[in-house]
């Protein structure tokens, strides 16, 4: 075995200058960007050698954690079966294997809407129920690979082929494969190079599926027809603005595909109606900019609808509805008017009932609107009202609806504290039945952990909620504890509060963890998400910092046990307030950092970079771009100067976020401010996501738990 290294890696210094708008701009490491040079793999390996000696001392803390996560998880489960048309389908996970296998039982009759109970203790050779079909095996499927992932699965309508896509290298580029359900074997049709899986027609004679051009931008939506070549697919639809990204998929009710086409700000959707297929796919409303919508094909009073949700009437978003036709926004009528205090996300329609996903005070809503044929009812909507649940902080969403004519919503409920949890929500009686909740093994009680929103001062006025979760235990004497802090804030993506098993084993060593909903993401709706990108990024820094300093000003913790984390957007958070506010953290994790912000978009070949420019702004075309995004970048703005504790993590194959950004971050790190303690871990076998299967996900993140508690002072 090789020696430690006694120091850590010290990348040359090879200046490359570049100038925009009369900025210069010096960059000494970008030639850690040719990830085929020897000489970069054998840096990024002795980056990996560097961070497995300064964590030595770790090791058996890592397994013990490892070994917690593994005994409170109970390895051999199941999902709870959801209906798709004659079947019910289910996943299964077995000990001691990494991914599991999907599976389906045939429904007792068209009225079974009562999930079957599938036997959790059943043997990986045994049916967890009688007349069960493997349809995947996923640990078989990923034999031979140091990367799987599943990318998506799609039964054909009359339920005798299964398309599924594949990933193996960790570079998101899906291949799609046919298994023929009925004698097992794969059809010789093999699609390489798609964005995930793909949507059947209703005749299941095609397959709508989309590919990526050479900035991995989804651009075009192909047809292919069974039994044929890939050379042989017919291009629908392509999409040439570099800005917006298309998707194809299906109504619930099967009689119209749809293929979406979005940027950040704006959207179109175009249609075909499968009882007309002759009138090919029709836009339903050219795009405007700024304009957003979605559509969903409803019944309402025995008439086709499409149900339409918007930002035409303000930016939180409102519910219409308009003829199956082409409609422009003048003729899309209001069935729930826009409203400032509450976010509308989603709609999803079913044969008597919308579920309306919407957002109030931070907190997720599911909504039911009954639908009503009565010839007096001038909207056709019935009652309407929200789906309650007690807890302070919680998330509700619903899932696995895929039948128009079902009554019941499948909806998934969860805490901090609250393990995720299964329900059927009965319109019909307005009965919230509970299917299963995920169980956690050992001494685990719920009541032994409280939570709590909290709500901290930050610039221009606002407030940032904050949802906090910790052993009562812990804060007996109300005295300061360790706490973690996470954080992402981009896209309008909310970072609701989620239960975690691995989470625990910092919990009950007496640390706190909260998360900060800073501005970029849309917990408080369309304006906080606007509030906290292009030219208001510096919010989300601030919300964040903001954050940190009122959990101490509030005696929930101190600063020198404070840890904040961030991943991918979140990571350019974590690096940008590394630099503004180091005296507020003990030590930061950045995992697949966005972190040198202004070469990447800087650069419109790179992967992403053009549709980000509604997020981000463009600095080759716009100066002021440039000045805002180079005053916050990370990577540019590296001084020598006490820095926290640094934990980064990235992946080799990552598409998203190239490993060099953090590369290049942490080799600055080093070269301006040499007293720093920063480390860099890189997955030479994996992409955006992280390794895949789920024990060595669990090894991950005990990695990272066990430098958290080194860092709160919880090792021992």
């Amino acid at each position: 075995m090789p020696d430690a290294p006694s120091s850590a890696p010290r990348a040359p210094r090879r200046p490359v200058t570049t100038e925009h708008h009369g900025r210069t701009k010096v960059d000494d490491f970008d030639w850690l960007r040719d990830k085929a040079s020897p000489e970069v793999v054998a840096h990024l390996e002795a980056e990996n050698d560097w961070t497995t000696a300064r964590t030595a001392h770790l090791a058996d803390l890592r397994e013990t954690l490892f070994g917690e996560i593994k005994a409170r998880t109970r390895e051999t489960d199941l999902s709870v079966p959801t209906r798709v048309r004659d079947h019910w389908y289910y996943g299964r996970s077995f000990e001691g294997r990494e991914y599991g296998a999907s599976c389906r039982v045939p429904v007792a009759g068209p009225d079974d809407w009562t999930p079957p109970q599938p036997a959790e203790d059943a043997r990986p050779d045994e049916p967890a129920l009688p007349g069960e079909e493997v349809l995947l095996d996923l640990d078989e499927l990923a034999r031979g690979h140091d990367f799987f992932s599943l990318g998506g699965s799609s039964i054909s309508p009359d339920s005798r082929l299964l398309a599924y896509a594949t990933d193996v290298v960790g570079d998101e580029r899906y291949t799609i494969r046919f298994k023929d359900l009925d004698s097992g074997g794969l059809l010789d049709d093999e699609i390489t190079g798609t964005l995930g899986g793909g949507t059947w027609d209703r005749a299941g004679e095609h397959l709508y599926y989309t590919t990526v051009d050479e900035t991995w931008r989804a651009d075009k939506v192909w047809r292919h027809r069974v039994g044929t070549a890939q050379a042989d697919d017919e291009l629908v639809f392509h999409e040439t603005d570099g800005r917006f990204w298309v998707g194809a998929g299906r109504t619930r009710t099967d009689r119209y595909l749809v293929i979406a086409s979005g940027s950040k700000t704006t959207s179109e959707y175009r249609f075909l109606d499968a009882d007309a297929p002759e009138l090919g796919f029709r836009v339903f409303a050219e795009r405007v900019e700024g304009v957003e919508y979605s559509i969903d094909h409803a019944v309402i009073k025995g008439a086709d609808r499409f149900l339409v949700t918007h930002n035409a009437a303000g930016p939180d978003f409102e519910l219409g509805v308009a003829p199956t036709e082409p409609t422009p926004r003048e003729g899309w009528t209001p069935l729930v008017p826009h409203d400032p205090a509450v976010r509308l996300e989603d709609v999803d329609a079913f044969a008597g009932h919308l579920v309306v996903h919407q957002r109030s005070e931070g907190l997720t809503q599911l909504r039911i609107i009954e639908l009503d044929d009565d010839e007096h009812s001038p909207t056709g909507l019935g009652d309407d009202y929200l789906v309650e649940f007690d807890r302070e902080v919680y998330t509700v969403g619903s899932g696995s609806n895929p039948r128009f004519d079902q009554p019941t919503v499948r909806l998934g409920y969860v805490t901090m504290a609250v393990p995720s949890s299964v329900y059927d929500y009965d319109v019909r009686t307005r009965e919230l039945t509970l299917l299963k909740q995920a169980a956690v093994l050992g001494d685990f009680d719920v009541d032994a952990y409280e939570e709590h929103r909290l709500w901290a001062p930050s610039t221009g006025g606002e407030r940032v909620p904050i949802s906090l979760v910790v052993r009562r235990d812990a804060r007996a004497d109300g005295s300061p504890v360790p706490l973690h802090l996470y954080a992402y804030g981009a896209y309008e993506m909310s970072s609701d509060p989620s239960f975690s098993i691995a989470r625990l084993s910092l919990l009950d060593r007496g640390a706190a963890f909260a998360i900060a909903h800073v501005r970029g993401g849309g917990e408080l709706g369309r304006r906080w998400y606007d509030d906290g990108k292009l030219a208001h990024k510096q919010h989300t820094f601030d919300d964040f910092a903001a954050a940190a300093r009122h959990l101490v000003a509030e005696g929930w913790t101190t600063a020198d046990r404070l840890v904040g984390e961030g991943g991918s957007a979140g990571g350019l958070l974590i690096g940008a307030v590394a630099n503004q506010a180091p005296d507020a953290f003990a030590g930061l994790v950045a995992q697949v950092p966005f972190v040198d912000p202004l070469t990447s978009m800087l650069d419109a070949s790179l992967p992403l970079t053009v549709t980000e420019y509604d997020e981000w702004g463009n600095p080759e075309a716009d100066p002021d771009a440039y000045d805002t995004i180079a005053a916050y970048a990370p990577y540019d703005n590296v001084v020598d100067q006490p820095y926290p504790r640094i934990l980064a993590e990235t992946s080799f194959h990552d598409t998203r976020v190239l490993y060099v950004e953090p590369a290049k971050w942490v080799s600055r790190l080093r070269a301006e401010a040499p007293a720093s303690d920063v480390l860099l871990k890189i997955e030479m076998s994996a992409g955006h996501g992280g390794v895949s299967g789920r024990y060595q996900a669990w090894k991950d993140r005990a990695f990272t738990l066990a430098w958290i508690l080194d860092t709160l002072g919880l090792a021992d």
